[in-house]
């Protein structure tokens, strides 16, 4: 099944990485795919970036993955052969040339441009170290060297005036180009260039050395570096199949290269496509690229937050006359009450009367009717982690809150029963379902349950999940039971529980250690002779407690598979 971003980046250099940081941060689903071949991997280093001034691009690059996988981000080596819209707000499928195909919501292209060198032998080969184009990247380097700069282009004059202010030993190649102007020639003379007419032959080195330009004539011209003026292509070729054609980059008055045309923001002409770095702005540099990337993924963002403004509004005008597989109908209670305070539970002294209170079926509809959401909306780690590589099948998904388990389970073409005694909870995941269209809402059958006694049937389920259901020892032992019945042969069962040392931590936990359990007690409590003990784990992982701090959880976590 496809898997479904918010926002794929196509390409992973300093624009796309910055801006899939950005969503990253504003907690978007991303995928980078990156074909592992960046513009300035020949380069010693990057310059001009404030605080990374120097760094190896390799590297610049390996800080800059590590940041947005710590935000949840995604990359994969990969190229991307083609990209189609799909009908309505569905955005748009992305084929890799693996054959694997994924959705987005909103697309960013960050694939940069190709430097076209001059036909020159020898010149391709010393690229990006003593063959340069830029000396705002490469001038310092070369300060007080013999400078040569090859005259293929109407700039030469130009590149020849910019590289004078790093070194007096600048010698201006005529090679093919056309003679300087009168006003140039007199320029260059004011200067101290020296002009050398005739076409080159080829670079020559002695090793790893630059000795200099070998000309048609047979006499070497001693450099130690050599200039050029490369044509800046753009790596448009993704946006092909999109409509989308890279336009000629005029420089005064010359064609340099090509570039995609965008607004201000990144925005094409294409509805739901952007693009950000080299690939729209041919001089921009890291820091540059890096930038509007940046600036780009805002304007992503703000764009998909008015998309789900407008789904929200919309869900909320309808008023659903049942819920798929809901024996009762669930009322409707988006006219009435929306103040209610959820009970405050350090107010009350008695242990029994606490526990009661926070698994009431009353307590949980106040609490759901006291916010607009409760839960992030993401899935939970621990069930992405278990579950993520088992064929689709039919779910159990136990307590399953607003539905976002559910629904990424669905995403990925499980049916999927969802169970909650939250009547509040259960439309909002219905609606979230509508929301992503009726292929997800149909394969999602939404029950209300007081889970504490209701037992579903057993045999019946391919993969049985319960989050975070926290009873008093008899009840969730019992519940247990009822959901391992529930597996079918072959199938999985997955708990999860916060582990009892969160009590140690500043995270809002009940203060009852018997509410608290172990995957090796779960383990425990399986016949033998059935389950296959998979996974009995304790594992951590960050979470912000209410004061915004970031303080370390654990989770327990026990994955079970019943046998055939």
């Amino acid at each position: 099944m496809e898997e479904k971003y918010d926002v794929v980046v196509v390409g992973g250099g300093a624009a796309g990485l910055s801006g899939a940081l950005t969503l990253g941060r504003a907690r978007r689903s991303v995928l980078v795919v990156d074909a592992g071949a960046p513009r300035n991997a020949p380069a010693g280093h990057v310059h001009n970036y404030l605080g990374r001034e120097g760094t190896p691009p390799g590297e610049l690059l390996a800080v800059g993955r590590a940041e947005v996988t710590g935000y949840g981000g995604e990359i994969v080596t990969g190229t991307v052969t083609s990209v189609h819209r799909l009908e309505g707000d569905d955005g748009f499928r992305v084929l890799l040339a693996d054959g694997r195909q994924v959705r987005a919501r909103r697309l960013l292209v960050t694939t940069g441009l190709v430097d076209e060198l001059p036909d020159v032998p020898g010149l391709a080969e010393r690229w990006g170290r003593d063959v340069l184009h830029c000396p705002y990247c490469h001038g310092w380097e070369v300060r007080d060297q013999a400078i040569g700069v090859l005259a293929d282009s109407p700039m030469a004059a130009h590149q020849a005036l910019l590289f004078r202010q790093w070194s007096e030993r600048v010698t201006l190649f005529l090679h093919t180009a056309a003679k300087p102007t009168d006003e140039e020639y007199e320029q260059l003379a004011a200067r101290g260039v020296t002009l050398v007419e005739g076409e080159v032959a080829a670079l020559e080195t002695t090793g790893d050395r630059l000795d200099g330009v070998r000309m048609r004539s047979g006499e070497l011209v001693p450099c130690q570096a050599v200039v050029v003026a490369p044509r800046f292509t753009a790596r448009a070729d993704v946006l092909a199949s999109l409509g989308l054609e890279p336009v000629p980059q005029l420089v005064g008055g010359h064609v340099v290269g090509s570039y995609v045309p965008a607004d201000p923001t990144g925005a094409t002409a294409v509805p739901g496509v952007w693009v950000a770095g080299n690939v729209a702005d041919l001089r921009a540099q890291v820091i540059v690229s890096a930038a509007s990337a940046l600036n780009t993924a805002a304007a992503i963002n703000a764009d998909l937050i008015a998309e789900d403004t407008r789904h929200a509004v919309a869900a909320h005008r309808r008023r659903p006359e049942s819920l798929s597989g809901h024996a009762e109908r669930v009322p409707d209670d988006r006219h009435g009450p929306a103040t209610a305070a959820a009970p405050d539970a350090h107010r009350h002294t008695d242990q029994d009367a606490l526990v009661e209170g926070m698994f009431s079926e009353q307590a949980w509809e106040e609490r759901y009717r006291s916010r607009d959401a409760v839960w992030s909306g993401r899935p939970n780690p621990q069930l992405v982690a278990e579950t993520a590589d088992l064929p689709p099948g039919t779910a159990l998904d136990v307590g399953c809150g607003e539905g976002a388990d559910a629904l990424w389970l669905a995403e990925r073409g499980w049916r999927v029963t969802a169970a909650d005694f939250a009547t509040v909870a259960l439309r909002r995941g219905a609606e979230h379902a509508e929301a992503l269209g009726a292929e997800v809402a149909g394969r999602i059958d939404w029950v209300h349950a007081d889970l504490t006694g209701w037992a579903p049937d057993e045999g019946r389920f391919d993969l049985v999940t319960a989050h975070f259901m926290h009873l008093p020892k008899e009840q969730r032992e019992a519940l247990h039971t009822r959901l391992a019945a529930a597996v079918a042969p072959g199938g999985t069962l997955l708990i999860v529980g916060h582990h009892f040392s969160d009590l140690e931590t500043t995270m809002p936990r009940l203060n009852v250690p018997e509410m608290f359990f172990t995957a090796e007690e779960v383990a425990h409590s399986l016949d033998p002779d059935l389950w296959d003990i998979l996974v009995t784990d304790t594992r951590p992982r960050l979470a912000d407690d209410p004061e915004g701090r970031q303080v370390t959880i654990h989770d327990a976590i026990l994955r079970a598979r019943r046998r055939p």
